[in-house]
């Protein structure tokens, strides 16, 4: 049959999303227009079918060409999909049309070009290949369905679903010949005669069917004519012979559904009920033995059902209109009760839509009055309902928190109870520990002002880096008034059973009283961090930290551990306010004494405290550390047997308490004789500067005997003879002393080591002879002992020209290393400029030419 091409593109063009399956989620890859046509190939004589959609807000930007063909394997669900594998590279897609007009004849061009292929069709199109025929699956026939003929039935499609062109055929025969249809009385029959066997194949044989993946044989085996049946011959399954399921109990009858509002269109209600039926196929009936691909076209029969259903909530304002009007009259508890389930059912499902999409939604609540459903929920008695309405309003933070943040302060210029006084007077009273942890996650994102600025670094191509502050935006004057009435009011009333422990003299707790103070102390870790001038003044002003000190002495584990974590996050701040009221408040004590308890096993709470008192040691911070030593020394000792406090004890009394470095301290007890002085950490600067120099080892330095060698050659050749003019060559300036020396921190000591062969240089004498000479002499020096590495260079070096100012004589010893002073009468002894030898290193020598 020859293919009926589409009419003109141009006036055919038929609105549509385009959607991608990645990760079992379907992805939005936009809206555009769609046309099915034929292309002509790079021939120009063979035509393919192809499917275009062009982008809606880009018309040069194609969303999607694909190919018509066998292996494409097109189907429609319902009345505006149509779905299909791309045989390139096995991806999912799905197009989902605004029209069922336009959905139906896209399918029309679609469906007579697969009827090309379809080998049951008489006229065989003369552009098919050869090859195309040699795969035509041969007519399916299943035996008559009848009592009897089910084992044969069942061995038949067994055999059928190990191929794919099987299972096609079947597919297709199944449909075609409603199949399912005619199973379903025998499993009344079935039952009627109680013959378990039968319902066993009949179960197996409906999986079958259910598990060939075909989108049109799931529709129809949900439908309100066949899903009684399927769900009851699924529910004898043969491995659990001695069990039978209730799965049509739970089907039948319409009292699960409840209308809040009517939906006037059937369409909408018909896939909210299978939508309905077939998450409770794919979560309850067939959980256990689902595979990925039935999984799969499950998921996405869901997916495309609830899109339909939101977008026809959202665009019918009077729908809404009616919906949001239950809260705003007087009206029965149970249909608001049931008002806030609907809703909180549509945030739920819109969770799983795409961004754009929810975001609408979300909008479109908003604007007919959502907040008024949060506040009658988070007020109501039924458990139900509160849970709804927290459910609801997490969705909206979600969505966009500073939304709620400004309908607050709304609230608080027109003197109305804030929605935090509501979250709190819930969070004290609510026993259902899932709704503490929303409501507590709740208000801190309402009560999180944001990351402190911090100093953004951007590296630069040649390894240095350069940072740049961002500037700093005023404070919002609404938010300040908003903090300023929360930490005067609401904080009190918050944390009150906190505040309320210091009439207590037992630290006994209930599950629910503990689990308060569990969420309470990490809401108040998270103030901290957030409200430093507030939060401060709150903690000081009403004793707080003595008081989670004493959750140390609950029995329960759980709450120690809040207490330890509540003191570490003081301790980590590093800031002094906090450190200088531990110690006034002394409660590192019933720390230390929870430690020595605890010590002999090792467990959480141990480690806990353990890792706060190293802590405190790693980060230097003195304070803690001499209010510890000094009031509990006793107690340390006790725990002296581990080397944090034994170091911590020992530490102290060596600097009495004022040491700036930790990293420092004396590494053992008979170091304590040293002079203080070389205890102190070394500055930053040359660290050649505080090495201490041995006099032997100067001696024996100074009188080595190759520097002697050295200089004995070196004098045979320090004037040439008959007053003969020497051949001087310049040396490269010195550079000033300090730059000599961060040479020498760079580990950067100049020296001729390429050139060993080098003849001494001549210069003119020092016109400063009667000057003394400095401190620390630059000069150039040169080095060949390849065994010594550059640490024993550096001090080398530094030994020698330390004692350069102390040794300032005429005379000139072998070994030294430093300029040496020529006497005035020696100068005038004979004709021209005097040489003075210079020895740089055990191998070479030096003189000084024309300065």
């Amino acid at each position: 049959m020859a293919a009926q091409p589409v009419p003109h593109p141009s006036t055919d063009r038929r609105r549509v999303k385009v959607y991608e399956l990645r990760n079992n989620d379907w992805f939005d890859r936009g809206t555009g227009f769609c046309t099915a046509t034929f292309a002509s190939s790079e021939d120009g004589q063979q035509r393919d079918a192809r499917v275009i959609v062009e982008s809606e807000d880009l018309p040069g930007r194609t969303l999607l060409e694909t190919r018509i063909c066998k292996e494409d394997g097109f189907h429609k669900q319902q009345e505006t999909l149509i779905v299909w594998t791309e045989p390139t590279n096995g991806i999912d897609m799905a197009l989902s049309f605004q029209e069922a007009e336009g959905c139906a004849m896209i399918w029309k061009f679609i469906n007579s070009i697969q009827q090309q292929y379809n080998p049951s069709s008489n006229h065989q199109d003369d552009s098919l290949s050869d090859d195309l025929a040699m795969d035509v699956v041969n007519p399916t026939s299943l035996p008559e369905v009848s009592m009897g003929n089910l084992a044969e039935i069942e061995t038949q499609m067994r055999q059928m679903t190990s191929t794919i062109n099987g299972r096609e055929a079947l597919a297709k025969y199944v449909v075609a010949e409603n199949y399912i249809e005619k199973l379903l009385p025998i499993v009344a029959d079935a039952e009627d005669l109680e013959n378990l066997s039968d319902l066993h194949r009949l179960c197996n044989i409906v999986k079958t069917i259910i598990l060939l993946n075909d989108t049109a044989i799931i529709e129809h085996a949900v439908s309100d004519a066949c899903v009684i049946g399927v769900v009851g011959a699924l529910e004898y399954d043969p491995d659990f012979p001695s069990h039978k399921a209730n799965h049509r109990q739970w089907l039948q009858g319409e009292g699960r559904y409840r209308e809040v509002v009517r939906i006037e269109d059937p369409n909408v209600i018909k896939k909210i009920h299978q939508t309905y039926r077939l998450q409770y196929l794919k979560d309850v009936v067939l959980a256990r033995i689902l595979d990925d691909n039935t999984f799969s076209v499950l998921n996405s029969l869901i997916f495309f059902n609830q899109v339909d259903i939101l977008q026809y909530l959202q665009a019918n304002s009077a729908f809404l209109g009616e919906l949001f009007g239950i809260f705003k009259t007087p009206q029965h508890l149970t249909r608001k009760k049931d008002a806030v389930l609907f809703i909180q059912q549509c945030c739920t499902v819109a969770k799983n839509l795409q961004p754009p999409a929810r975001q609408t939604l979300c909008n479109n609540f908003i604007a007919h009055g959502l907040l008024q459903v949060i506040h009658f929920g988070l007020k109501s008695n039924d458990v139900a309902v509160r849970v709804g309405a927290t459910d609801i309003l997490v969705s909206t933070i979600d969505h966009d928190p500073q939304m709620i943040r400004q309908m607050i302060y709304r609230q608080i210029h027109e003197k109305q109870p804030p929605l935090t006084d509501t979250l709190i007077d819930l969070l004290l009273v609510e026993t259902d520990l899932g709704v503490k942890s929303q409501i507590s996650d709740t208000l801190k994102v309402l009560l999180d002002l944001g990351l402190p600025l911090q100093a953004e670094v951007f590296p630069k191509a040649n390894g240095e880096y350069v940072t740049r502050t961002r500037i700093a935006q005023g404070p919002d004057p609404q938010q300040d008034n908003f903090l300023a009435l929360f930490y005067d009011k609401s904080a009190v009333k918050l944390f009150q059973p906190l505040i309320a422990l210091q009439d207590r003299t037992t630290m006994e707790f209930t599950t629910f009283e503990a689990s308060t103070f569990s969420y309470l102390v990490e809401i108040l870790c998270f103030f901290i961090r957030q409200h430093q001038h507030r939060s401060k003044f709150f903690v000081m002003n009403h004793n707080i930290v003595p008081r989670i000190t004493q959750l140390l002495q609950s029995p329960e584990k759980f709450l120690k551990l809040v207490a330890v974590r509540f003191l570490r996050q003081l301790v980590g701040s590093q800031d002094d306010f906090y450190i200088k009221h531990l110690c006034e408040k002394r409660v590192i004590e019933p720390v230390l004494d929870l430690l020595i308890k605890t010590m002999p096993r090792d467990n959480l709470i141990s480690s806990a405290c353990l890792e706060l008192f190293e802590h405190i040691k790693k980060e230097t911070i003195k304070d803690l550390v001499k209010h510890m030593v000094e009031n509990y020394r006793e107690k340390l000792r006790s725990l002296s047997y581990m080397e944090l406090f034994r170091t911590m004890i020992l530490r102290y009394d060596q600097t009495s308490g004022f040491t700036a470095n930790m990293d420092f301290f004396l590494e053992s007890e008979e170091d304590g004789t040293r002079d203080r002085r070389r205890n102190r950490p070394p500055p930053r600067g040359n660290p050649m500067e505080h090495l201490t120099v041995d006099e032997a080892q100067e001696e024996y330095w100074n009188n080595s005997d190759d520097e002697e060698d050295l200089q004995l050659r070196s004098s045979d050749r320090a004037l040439p003879g008959n007053g003969e003019s020497p051949s001087t060559k310049l040396l490269v300036d010195y550079a000033s002393d300090e730059d000599l020396d961060d040479n020498i921190e760079a580990g950067a000591i100049s020296g001729d080591e390429d050139k060993p062969d080098e003849k001494k240089q001549n210069s003119d004498e020092n016109p400063m002879v009667g000057v003394p000479p400095p401190e620390r002499v630059s000069e150039k020096r040169r080095r060949e002992e390849e065994e010594e590495d550059d640490l024993s260079k550096m001090v080398q070096y530094k030994r020698r020209n330390s004692t350069s100012a102390g040794q300032n004589t005429s005379g000139t010893p072998p070994g030294n290393l430093r300029k040496k002073k020529i006497a005035p009468g020696v100068r005038d002894a004979g004709g021209g400029p005097k040489k003075i030898a210079i020895s740089l290193s055990a191998t070479k020598t030096g003189e000084l030419g024309d300065d």
